[in-house]
């Protein structure tokens, strides 16, 4: 059964930056998933909203950022098992996109 979560990070970049890094972030991301296949991560933006696709233990994820001045909207749905461990990988979500979006 599938389970969606969602996740407001904050930032301080404006949207320009925080877009940047989430080109290039998300992607390395992808690669550091467990089980997960960087060559099948996938993503399109339209206007703000960056949309997304990723395989992870051999199961299907896909998703949506939305990108605002000072914060980024995260939609993630969790195929099948790794909906069971939702609250692990939301924190893990929520950890890794702020120091993605850390400003330095």
């Amino acid at each position: 059964m599938a389970k969606s979560i969602s996740l407001t990070i904050p930032h301080q970049l404006g949207a320009a930056e925080a877009r940047r890094r989430l080109e290039t972030g998300l992607e390395q991301l992808a690669g550091q998933i467990p089980g997960g296949d960087a060559a099948r991560f996938t993503q399109a933006w339209a206007g703000d909203v960056l949309n997304f696709s990723a395989l992870a233990m051999g199961q299907a994820i896909s998703g949506a950022v939305a990108v605002m001045d000072d914060h980024v909207r995260l939609d993630v749905v969790l195929p099948g098992m790794l909906g069971m461990i939702a609250g692990k990988i939301k924190t893990e979500l929520q950890q890794r996109g702020a120091l993605m979006l850390a400003k330095t």
